[in-house]
């Protein structure tokens, strides 16, 4: 399902045995728009300390309950690698990260790393790992943070056209499907922009650059943000632009 991650944020997060705290925030890649991690505020539980839990790890979002299921114990979230969360996650952590929890390395084996990715792959981790020779100390480049580029410029052929306000976030398999934008230069509308399109994240500008003229933008399908996000109203906006659809043909 498609959910704004304002909707999710501050969700509770159960493992099996108990809440582990509120998520707080999203890390993705900004090339594949792929959700990595989801950073956890453990609150008072583990004085203070955040965590990361992978997509592979969360199970159902129940909005009523304001809940994301985790298919983690409390033991297994408690002895995972610490993260300094002030600092880029680097490499070597998600190596360390990856190992504990015997997922295979999105960055070495993207064609098996998935929801579907199970801990029965923990045997193939080590030769896998063994294969990547470069440590990166500063991280992966392409891994951004929801809360860093909330605020960036959306950034047209012709000029800015607003800022982005929101990520709309698709639970199924965690990818980030869409942008909303606000403070635009037009009153009264509210648009969103699909990930896909856009072109580059610029961390040293602040913007999100899309091949999209301001024009075409102003006049896209209006979104109400009070309605959920239909099959209907998302074939109407990639009509609009010409665009596939990412979801399978006749879904």
């Amino acid at each position: 399902m498609l959910r704004q991650f304002r909707e999710i944020k501050n969700f509770a997060l159960a493992a099996s045995d108990g809440e582990i705290g509120k998520a707080r925030e999203l890390y993705f890649d900004d090339e594949s728009w792929i959700v990595r991690y989801l950073v956890v505020d453990t609150g008072g539980w583990l004085t203070g300390r955040s965590v990361l839990i992978a997509p592979q790890s969360l199970g159902p979002v129940n909005k009523e309950r304001e809940l994301i299921a985790v298919k983690l114990t409390k033991a297994q979230v408690e002895n995972s690698p610490p993260v300094e969360m002030e600092k880029p996650v680097s490499r070597q952590y998600e190596e360390e990260f990856h190992r504990y929890y015997g997922y295979p390395g999105y960055w070495l084996a993207p064609e098996i790393v998935g929801l579907g990715a199970a801990p029965s792959m923990a045997e193939a981790v080590p030769e896998l790992l063994a294969k990547e020779n470069v440590r990166n100390d500063r991280g992966d480049p392409h891994l951004r943070s929801t809360s860093e580029v909330d605020g960036y410029a959306i950034h047209a052929t012709d000029g800015d056209i607003g800022q982005v306000d929101d990520f709309i976030v698709d639970d199924a398999d965690w990818a980030i499907r869409y942008l909303v934008i606000s403070r635009s230069w037009w009153p009264g509308k509210k648009v969103i922009l699909a990930t896909e399109w856009t072109d580059q994240v610029s961390w040293e500008e602040r913007k999100v650059v899309v091949p999209l003229a301001r024009e075409a933008i102003k006049d896209a399908p209006e979104w109400d943000d009070t309605q959920p996000i239909t099959r209907d109203f998302e074939t109407r906006l990639h009509d609009y632009y010409g665009r596939k659809g990412y979801w399978p043909i006749g879904v």
